[in-house]
Parts: structure tokens; sequence; C-alpha cells
């Protein structure tokens, strides 16, 4: 037999238990390295939305706070002379209703949010039920 004869012999041969065993961790390693990408990927996109959020609430609240203070000094002013003292009291139970609105505002939209992670969460699930567990 020469050598050519031989290295046919050994591509021509099925995988042993090692091949395979290789291949599978190989497989998996792959897996797992594409999972922690989308991982990132997502932490990456909830972070800059936090972040986005987290700038133009305190500038919306910056604004509103700002409007607020203003408007309830000129309604006050307007009625100066007459009913300044029902006014003020008007003003700050209108301002209390607003503000649990908003409160409540920001609650349902924490519930509404996406769940953390759920694309990799849906992506593991289908590697689990692809490998028939």
């Amino acid at each position: 037999m020469s050598g050519d004869d031989i290295d046919e012999t050994r591509a021509a041969r099925p995988r042993g238990l090692f091949d395979s065993l290789k291949g599978l961790l190989g497989t998996l390693i792959g897996l797992a390295h594409t999972r922690i990408e989308l991982l990132g990927t997502e932490l990456e996109e909830q972070v800059a939305r936090l972040a986005t959020l987290l700038v133009w609430s305190i500038v919306a609240l910056f604004l509103m706070f700002t409007a607020v203070i203003l408007s309830a000094v000129a309604i006050i002013i307007v009625f100066w002379d007459s009913n300044r003292v029902l006014v003020a009291a008007g003003l700050a139970g209108t301002v209390a209703v607003l503000a649990v609105g908003a409160w409540l505002f920001v609650l349902s939209q924490l519930k509404a949010r996406p769940r953390l992670f759920q694309s990799t969460l849906d992506e593991l699930a289908k590697d689990r039920e692809r490998l028939g567990e």
C-alpha cells in the first residue's frame, strides 16, 4: 500500500466517537457564542433605551415643573385681589391630581416594557426544543 492509499482509507473510514464528540462540542460552542452575542446586543439595546428614557424624562420633568410654576404664579396674580388663597389651593389640588395620573402612567409603562433578554430566552428555548428536551 502506498501513502496515498492509507490517506484514502482514513478518509473513507467512519468517524469515531472522539471525532463525533469533538464535532458536537464545536457545535455547542458555536451555539453558546451566538447566544452570548445576542445577549450582549440585547443588553446594549436596553441600556441605550434606558439612557434615552432617563434623559427625556429629566427634560420633560424640568419643563413641566417650570410651566406649572409659571402658570400657577400667573393665575394667582390674576386673582390676587379676590380669591388668591382659593385659587392657590385649587392649583395645588390640580397639580396633585396630575402628579398621581403621571405616576400611574409611569407604572403602566414599566409593566408594558419588553421582558429583558426575551430574544435570547426565545432562542435558547428553540435550541432546547431542537436538541430534544
